[in-house]
Parts: structure tokens; C-alpha cells; sequence
């Protein structure tokens, strides 16, 4: 620690500090642009210039060290006077249109000027202008003769995103923000760049001219798309939703959020949203009140319960619903006699769980990891943010290991990989296992194979301290998912790492503390999916989109009898419903997630609910009511709350990663195998129907069949061509582009896109011929 004298206070900071940090530390505001904690240090603006004593000149506070007695003086005259001065330099080329920028009211520019800027300008010469530039769907660059050159949203591209998608051409007043001949901006977490710009050249295209700041309420929020949680702060404007910025949180988000979480509210607010309960009648949709669709619901459970039994009545609940209503959704289900409740639509395995499947660490804490092996992940579009927290650990001389049947750009350096098919992954799990086995000395938990790739990635977990293995949706997904965590359990144990399940959804990890799942021999979502059904309850899901296997949902649903769809959309994906309930989402109703990291949180109804929409958790008590069960008689989402998971502090002891699935590699299989993503924005409801998101480059090129480079050669197939896709007897013929990352033997194939949904299971053999 040193001593310094700032202002005539004495300060104490660590060691290598600057004098920015300094500040912070007690608390003294010095005015800067340029400078962001979170971002490499540019020097570039030169507003935080302050008088240090025996210095000759102005130093800037953001580069200069701090060093034992050092005296700095932030309100002196010298170092005003060169605040004043850069000041004047900054505004010569800013236009003068306030009043009409988007940034007005927030701009940090805008309040510095006023006390450091003069009266009247003294630049008499013509001003430059820099010509708009069209990046994409979700950044406007159409005012970048504002820019004043912080360079902020350049290093955030290159430090936080991972790729430089943005830089600066030029020199002097000639120099300009801009992409590399004309790309877009296709980053998951580019809409940060609106938050760190200091001034008005990088806006929201979504939210541009629609409101101004000064008229927004303010509210905290949570979102509920993946499984970190990120901290929102919802702003609105006559009870509409108008723009979704992050709420700092160092252990879950920081400062940022993904553009998932940032613009997806644009559904919120869509002509598609189901304002009116629907019942159909004849083939045709009817608008009814509350109570006749409510009545029409509790009739055919209870002639459904006795006609066949209650073993013919099961629910599915998205992972995006919250506690509250998930908890409600299984107590329904259960008190009608019936366990058939889940969550798991995506899931091939679902072998019993000694506890709530989780992150194995603190979110925070895979910032600074040594060594890290991603397992079954798309990484970078399942989980921006999580990605985000291992490009640090990597920037800082961690390393990041993988297993995949494909390795695309994650924007991070990765140490070693092993690339397989997913019908090899347990055999590649085993090989690595092998490795640590013989190092450590003990026995393998399955017979290995001599595997270079597998040598590297043991030879990389046996070194170094703080380490984790973590497996991602795909693994999770997987028809051998309990045996591709027992793998993991038994690296993790010979290295010393932590072992962890990175989560498909924002309340993945609170769905199984609830009992959203079956527990007493009840069908999971797997069997609901594929066998027609008496009586089925959805929860916030479209299970052609959201299932395992689409193909198999649609059909099953299509010979179901009574079928009630709770969701916020009239044109729910929901094929052979009878009974569509607008509940309400989570900007409209209260409840509480459990993020991976088995942290729970929990969330305020921000706008009010939409038409006659009800928070969900309120119409399944009143279901619960209305069919005569106990237990339904809650008068606030608190009480519900409680019912399900007492104070929260419990939480804690039923996380378990543990699995003792004995590994049994398959061998290798004849034929093609599906590799199935799910596309960034296409993982739910909401995001499926956000504009803007669906206008971006990442949801134009989901639909894509990715061939590897030998298919692709071998079909004979140039940029631009058709190929036909089969899964049994269903196909469908989609764009084909060559991906020379995947492994041999696989094509990629996205699940929960609409081109794909007449497909079938996300794993298994697949065949391809040129359209």
C-alpha cells in the first residue's frame, strides 16, 4: 500500500494503482470520457488531466502511477484550466443538436460541458460531418459526427466481446469510428457499446426517438433467458416497457448484460401478445372471459381424471417460468393424482438426480480461473456472459479446454480441444479420464483409448490451481448426459476442480427445487412429448419448438385430448391446443429465479399486465381452487414463495452434482450424426419474437445446415446451394454453408427454429443429399 495526498486528504491505495483509482477510492470525482473501469486504460481524451506536484505539466489521473508521497490536486487552477481547455477542443467539432439526441439528459458530455465548458465558442472554421454507417439492427451510427474518439467501444469489442469489430480510421479531425468495409456489428453483447459510449454516436436502434430519458421510470428487474440472471433495469414509460439497460452486480453480471437481455423486450410489447383468454370451438378461435375459460379447463380435467385416471394428465413448464409458478404448476398436477410434471423438454436422459444440478462455483469465480474444460457447449451463444467470464480468466493466463462435435469462434483462445461426435464424447471423456487415472495413479473409471487430443487436455487439467470442468447444454441434452457428468465427476476429483452444469435457462436450477420434475415414477417431458396424452398443461413453452425432438411433440400434442396453453402469445406454438390463458411475463408479474450459481433472486412486476393477462402463478391457484384441491388458498407471491422454498437459505445443501452413472461408451456409429445448437435467439418464446434480435445476423444464419469440409467436397455442393435434410421420415430442405470446424461424420442442424421443427431428435443419425 502507498500513501498519497489527494485534494489535502491522505489516501491510501495498492501499489501499481493510478491516480484515477486513487479517486475512486475516496471517493473524489475526476471528469473523464475515456476511461472505464472495466476497459484497458487509452489516455486518448485527456480530460482527466490534474496538477501533480513537481510535475511540469498536467498529468492525466487514468495513466499516471501513484507512488509513495506523491501530492495531486484535482480542483486546482492549473488543473481546471486544462480541464477547460480539452473541454473546448472536444466540443469544436460536436454538433450542436442536444435537443434532438437521443443521449440528451444522460450524456456525460452533455453534464461536463456545463461546468467546463465556456460561454461562446471561439472556432469560427467550418465543422467536419462523418456520414452515417447502417451496423446492423441494434446500434444506430447514424449521428457519428458526435464522436469524440474515447475509443471505449474499440476496446470494449477487443476486451470484453473478444472480437474487434469496430476501429478508428485516420488521423486528427479526420479520424472516425467505423467497421471493416462496411461489416455489421454482430457481437452477442454489442449493445453494451450503448452503454460505455459517453455521448450520443452509439444509440439503440430499437429504442431511437421513442422516448426521452427523462420521462422513464426506472425499475430493477431479472432476466430470465439464461442461466446467469442478469441484473436488468427496466425503464418505462406509460406502463410500456421502452428500454432494457444492465443493473450493476460484480457476482452475477457486472456491468453488462447480453443483447438477449437487452432487446428481447420488443415481444413485450408486439400485436402478438394474447391479451384475452381464447377457447376453440369448431376449428375456430373464440375470445371468452376468465371464468368461462377457467370452467372450461377445470370441466375437462375433472372428466379427463374420470374417464382415464389422473395418470393421463401431465404439465410442462418452461425454465423460464419463475419459482412461484412452476411450483404451483407441479402442486396442480399432484394434487390431481398425478406426477407427470417436468421441465427438461430438451433432454434425452433423465436418470435421477441426488440434488439440483448447478454451476459447482461462484459465477464470479470462473473470471479467475487457471484451467477450465467446456464440455458439450456453444459456448459463446449459449451463455455470453459466462463466455465473457472465461475470456477474462484467459486473458489474465488461464486456459480454456473443450469437447464438441463442433468448434466455432468463441472469441477466446482455446488451449486444446477434442473434437468428436456426439455419439463419441463419452469414449472421449473416458480417454481423458484414462490419462488423469495414469498420472494420478489410480484406476480409470472406463477403458481408455490412446487419444492425443485427450492427452493434452489431462496433461493441461493436472497442471495449475483454480479449475473447474463444466458441462454445457449439449452435454446436459445429451442421450448419455448422467454418464458424460460421472466422467466429469471423476476429473474433477483427480484434478482438484470443481465440476459444474453451466444451465439452459434462468430458472433451470430453481425448476428442480420446486419438484418440477417427476419424482414418484411419473412421465417426464421426454414421454409427454413422444405418446399422446389425456390432458396436458403448458407453461410458457411450444413444444415444436422447445422439445427434443419436434417432429415426435407435434405429432403427440396432435393426438392429445385436452390441451391448455398459459402463455403470453395468442400465436403460441401449440399445435391441437384448446385453450389458450394470457398470463403475464416477467416484466409484468412478481416471482423469483435461482440462477446457476444457485443464487436466488427476486423480481417486481415493472408494467402492468397487459389486457386481461394474469401473472400465471395467480391463475394456477385459482385452478387449483376452482378443482377443489387444498392447499391453493396463497394471497401473494410471497407466500407461494415461502411454500416452495422456504427463506432460501436451504438452497445451498440441495445443489448436487454428483452422478453414479457407470460410463459405457457406444463406439463409434455408421452413418451422418445431428449436431443440434440452439440458437441464440430461438431459446424462447420471448426471443423468438423480438424483432430486432430476429433481424441480426446470428438469427439469419441459424437455419443453416452445417456440412464438414469432406461432405461438402463429397456432395459437390458452392456457396449458396440447397440440401435435404432427413430424420427418419421427416425432412426439409435448408441453405447448406461448409463448417470446417465440425467433426467428420456430423452435420449441424439448429433445434428451436421453425425451418428445423418438422425434424427429429436433436441426437442421432441424419441423412444429407444435395437439393
Amino acid at each position: 500500500m502507498l500513501d498519497i495526498e489527494l485534494d489535502g486528504k491522505k489516501v491510501q491505495v495498492t501499489e501499481g494503482s493510478m491516480v484515477m483509482h486513487a479517486a475512486e477510492a475516496a471517493g473524489t470525482y475526476i471528469p473523464h470520457f475515456c476511461y472505464h473501469k472495466k476497459l484497458s486504460i487509452a489516455a486518448s481524451c485527456r480530460m482527466c488531466l490534474v496538477d501533480v506536484e513537481k510535475a511540469p505539466k498536467p498529468m492525466p489521473a487514468c495513466a499516471t502511477p501513484v507512488t509513495q508521497g506523491m501530492i495531486v490536486r484535482t480542483r486546482s487552477d492549473k488543473a481546471v484550466k486544462a480541464q477547460k481547455s480539452v473541454m473546448e477542443f472536444l466540443l469544436i467539432n460536436h454538433p450542436l443538436d442536444c435537443p434532438i439526441c437521443d443521449q440528451g439528459g444522460e450524456c456525460q458530455l452533455q453534464d461536463l460541458a456545463v461546468g467546463y465548458g465556456g460561454t461562446a465558442s471561439r472556432y469560427q472554421e467550418e465543422k467536419r460531418v462523418v456520414f452515417h454507417k447502417n451496423v446492423g439492427p441494434l446500434i444506430s451510427m447514424e449521428e457519428m459526427s458526435r464522436c469524440i474518439h474515447c475509443t471505449r467501444c474499440v476496446r470494449f469489442g477487443q476486451e470484453i466481446a473478444g472480437v474487434m469489430e469496430l476501429g478508428m480510421l485516420n488521423r486528427g479531425e479526420h479520424a472516425e469510428i467505423t467497421t471493416f468495409v462496411g461489416n455489421s456489428v454482430d457481437s452477442e453483447l454489442s449493445g453494451n457499446m450503448i452503454d460505455v459510449c459517453p455521448v450520443g454516436a452509439l444509440t439503440s436502434k430499437p429504442f431511437r426517438y421513442s422516448a426521452r430519458t427523462w420521462e422513464l421510470s426506472r425499475r430493477k428487474s431479472v432476466s430470465p433467458h439464461d442461466s446467469v440472471g442478469a441484473n436488468l433495469v427496466v425503464q418505462v414509460k406509460n406502463g410500456q416497457v421502452m428500454r432494457v439497460v444492465p443493473l450493476e452486480n460484480e457476482a452475477v453480471n457486472e456491468c453488462w448484460i447480453s443483447d438477449r437481455d437487452r432487446f428481447s423486450y420488443e415481444a413485450l410489447n408486439g400485436e402478438q401478445r394474447l391479451k384475452r383468454p381464447m377457447i376453440k370451438q369448431d376449428g375456430q378461435w373464440l375470445e371468452v372471459d376468465w371464468n368461462t375459460a377457467l370452467q372450461y379447463v377445470v370441466d375437462g380435467l375433472k372428466s379427463v381424471q374420470g374417464q382415464f385416471g389422473a395418470a393421463g394428465i401431465g404439465a410442462i413448464g418452461a425454465a423460464t417460468s419463475s419459482n412461484e409458478e412452476l411450483h404451483l404448476l407441479a402442486k396442480l398436477v399432484r394434487g390431481l393424482g398425478s406426477d407427470n410434471i417436468d421441465h427438461r423438454t430438451r433432454h434425452a436422459d433423465f436418470t435421477a438426480a441426488s440434488g439440483a444440478r448447478w454451476l459447482g462455483t461462484s459465477i464470479a469465480s470462473l473470471s479467475t480461473l487457471e484451467r477450465a474444460f467446456v464440455i458439450g457447449s456453444f459456448l459463446r451463444k449459449d451463455h455470453p456472459l459466462l463466455a465473457q467470464r472465461l475470456r477474462q480468466a484467459v486473458r489474465h493466463g488461464g486456459q480454456l479446454l473443450s469437447l464438441n462435435a463442433v468448434h466455432g469462434d468463441w472469441a477466446i483462445p482455446v488451449a486444446a480441444r477434442i473434437t468428436a461426435a456426439p455419439s463419441d464424447w463419452v469414449q472421449s471423456l473416458a480417454n481423458v479420464a484414462g490419462y488423469v487415472a495414469s498420472a494420478k495413479g489410480v484406476a480409470a473409471p472406463a477403458t481408455a483409448l490412446v487419444d492425443a487430443a485427450a492427452e493434452a487436455v489431462a496433461q493441461a487439467l493436472l497442471s495449475g490451481e483454480r479449475k473447474a470442468v463444466l458441462l454445457g447444454n449439449a452435454a446436459v441434452q445429451h442421450p448419455q448426459a448422467s454418464q458424460l457428468l460421472s466422467l466429469a465427476n471423476f476429473i474433477a476429483a483427480q484434478t482438484g476442480a470443481t465440476v459444474g452444469v453451466l444451465g439452459e435457462a434462468g430458472n433451470s436450477v430453481g425448476a428442480q427445487l420446486v419438484g418440477a420434475q417427476p419424482q414418484q415414477g411419473g412421465l417426464n417431458a421426454g414421454q409427454m412429448l413422444s405418446r399422446p396424452m389425456k390432458a396436458l398443461l403448458l407453461l410458457n413453452t411450444e413444444p415444436a419448438l422447445d422439445a427434443a425432438d419436434g417432429a415426435a411433440a407435434t405429432a403427440a400434442l396432435n393426438a392429445s385430448g385436452l390441451v391448455v396453453a398459459l402463455t403470453p402469445f395468442k400465436d403460441a406454438r401449440v399445435d391441437n391446443a384448446d385453450v389458450l390463458l394470457p398470463i403475464a411475463p416477467f416484466t409484468e408479474t412478481a416471482g423469483s429465479y435461482v440462477n446457476a450459481e444457485g443464487r436466488l433472486q427476486t423480481f417486481q412486476g415493472v408494467v402492468p399486465a397487459l389486457g386481461e393477462s394474469r401473472p400465471a402463478w395467480k391463475v394456477l391457484r385459482v385452478l387449483g381452487s376452482l378443482l377443489g384441491l387444498s392447499g391453493f388458498a396463497q394471497e401473494s407471491v410471497e407466500e407461494v414463495r415461502a411454500e416452495a422454498l422456504g427463506d432460501g437459505s436451504g438452497i445451498a445443501a440441495r445443489l448436487s452434482n454428483a452422478s453414479t452413472a457407470v460410463a459405457q461408451p457406444v463406439g463409434p456409429l455408421a452413418g451422418l450424426q445431428r449436431v443440434a445448437n440452439v440458437p441464440i435467439y430461438a431459446t424462447d418464446a420471448i426471443v423468438r419474437r423480438a424483432p430486432a434480435l430476429q433481424a441480426t445476423a446470428d438469427a439469419k444464419e441459424a437455419a443453416l445446415v452445417g456440412l464438414p469440409s469432406a461432405l461438402w467436397a463429397q456432395l459437390g455442393l458452392q456457396a449458396g446451394d440447397k440440401v435435404r435434410v432427413s430424420q427418419g421420415s421427416a425432412s426439409a430442405v435448408l441453405a447448406a454453408i461448409e463448417d470446417a470446424g465440425l467433426a467428420a461424420n456430423t452435420v449441424r442442424v439448429a433445434a428451436g427454429h421453425p425451418a428445423t421443427a418438422t425434424l427429429g431428435a436433436m441426437f442421432g443419425a441424419i441423412a444429407v443429399e444435395k437439393a
